[in-house]
Order: C-alpha cells, then structure tokens, then sequence
C-alpha cells in the first residue's frame, strides 16, 4: 500500500491492468475506513473503472496517526499488480491546492483552463521509465495533475485521423489540447478532445464544445443507494451512509427510487 502525496498521477492510461473482484484488497481498503460493503455500492461503472486499474472517484477515508487520533481526508486509489503476482492499492490525496511549479507560465495557464498540454518529464532514481514527453491535464477534483505518456496517446490520436480523415491542421489543435468539433458521415456534428481521464486518452461527444465540456462532469443525484447504504453528495463531495444510520428523508427517497423502479 502506498500513499502518494505528490501532484502528478503517471500513466493513467497505458499500465491498465485487468483485476477479478476476488482480488480486491478489501483488507488494506479497509484500514483507510472504506469497507467492501461502501465499494460493493459505489456505481456499476465506477466499480469496473477500478477492476480495470483505473483511478477511483475522490472518496473519504479515515487515518490514524502515530499519535492514535484519526483524521479524515478525501483520496482517489488505483489497483496496482505487484511484481510478485499480488495486488496493492495506491492513493492519490486531493490536494488544498494546485502544484504546478513543473510547469511554464504559459502551460498553467492552460492546465488551469482545462486543456491538456505537452511537456517533458525528468526520469528520477525511483523511476527511470518515467522521462519523455508526455500530456498533461489537470483533475480538477484531486487537484492531482494526470500524465501520460505522449506515445500512448499518439496511437489512438492516428487511429482517430485515420477513422475522420482529419487534416494537419484539425490534428495540431487536438495535440495543443483544444477541444475538435467535425461533422461526420451522416453530417452530424461530433466534438473529440484529449481527456485523461477516459479509457483511451480521447473523449467523444455527440454535439458541439459545450456538450463535450459539459459531459465531462459527472451528473450525481443527491441520493445514490446501494445494498447495504447510500452514497450521498453534499457540496461536491461523497460521503457514505449506512442503511441503520439512514435519515427520515432518506427512507422515503428511497421508497420513491422502489417506486420508480417498479414501473
């Protein structure tokens, strides 16, 4: 298990690894105060995002000091394969604040607006791999600063040129990270642009900029409940609440979520 405090999260997307669920390392989740029963409720998608080695939503844990007292903060973790066969878990602190000092003046302006960028990172003694160019985007809900490698990329970004026949020009503004809007075969308008968060680095939308923005925030309702409780967010952040512990409001959003579902 390892805590990782610093501001860049490598390789989101070219070191997947597929994990089983009997895997899981519910133990060590568990130490951190997030139990198989809060990861059983999180949503379909997110829970396969995680077998398949991706990062997790921000999601609250419980720490205790050398001191014995127990502080709480909010983290995104990753399954990693340990070389011995066995599987780990890696956490990625939301941050207070944005650490950009890697970065020009001219690409934090567009990291803080959103856009991917290009630039080179120093391979280091404890990773020797990690040097070389690479896109760089900001997650706005760890404050954390995702990075992969620019080869990885560079293969789905020739597949996609390929697929909508783009020009060199239409390709230099999806490279400066700009969002991409074409008409494709049936003239309908589609918009792509990079996004490290999703599973090949580049994100589709049906529509124009503003859809393709607007998509990449995830939709919550209030209340999203589970077998054994019920995440809830409350000004942005999620939090869980067991079924004993549920609310008068919250047993009869409930009841009305049965009702819908029996339509």
């Amino acid at each position: 298990m390892s805590i990782l405090g610093k501001s860049i999260i490598l390789n989101t997307i070219s070191m997947i690894n597929h994990f089983e669920e009997s895997e899981i390392p519910y133990g060590t989740l568990e130490r951190f105060g997030l139990t198989q029963e809060m990861i059983e409720d999180l949503p379909v998608d997110v829970l396969q995002n995680i077998y398949n080695g991706r990062l997790s939503l921000v999601l609250p844990i419980t720490i205790t000091t050398e001191d014995g007292e127990t502080e709480t903060a909010r983290t995104r973790f990753s399954l990693e394969r340990t070389p011995e066969g066995g599987v780990d878990v890696l956490f990625y602190p939301k941050l207070d604040e944005y650490d950009l000092n890697l970065f020009n003046e001219q690409q934090k302006q567009r990291l803080l607006e959103g856009k991917a960028i290009i630039g080179y990172l120093e391979s280091n003694e404890e990773n020797k791999e990690a040097g070389g160019k690479r896109f760089f985007l900001i997650d706005p809900e760890s404050k954390q600063v995702l990075c992969v490698p620019m080869p990885v990329i560079g293969r789905d970004m020739q597949y996609v040129a390929d697929r909508y026949h783009l020009t060199g020009a239409e390709m230099q503004k999806l490279q400066n990270g700009d969002a991409l809007s074409i008409l494709n075969v049936d003239d309908e308008e589609i918009t792509m642009g990079i996004d490290l968060n999703s599973k090949t680095g580049i994100r589709f939308a049906a529509g124009d900029e503003q859809t393709w923005k607007r998509e990449a925030k995830r939709e919550w309702d209030k209340y999203n409940f589970g077998a054994f409780g019920c995440w809830v967010v409350e000004d942005g952040d999620l939090d869980y609440i067991h079924e004993e512990d549920y609310s008068e409001e919250m047993w009869q959003e409930q009841k009305k979520v049965g009702m819908r579902f029996q339509r």
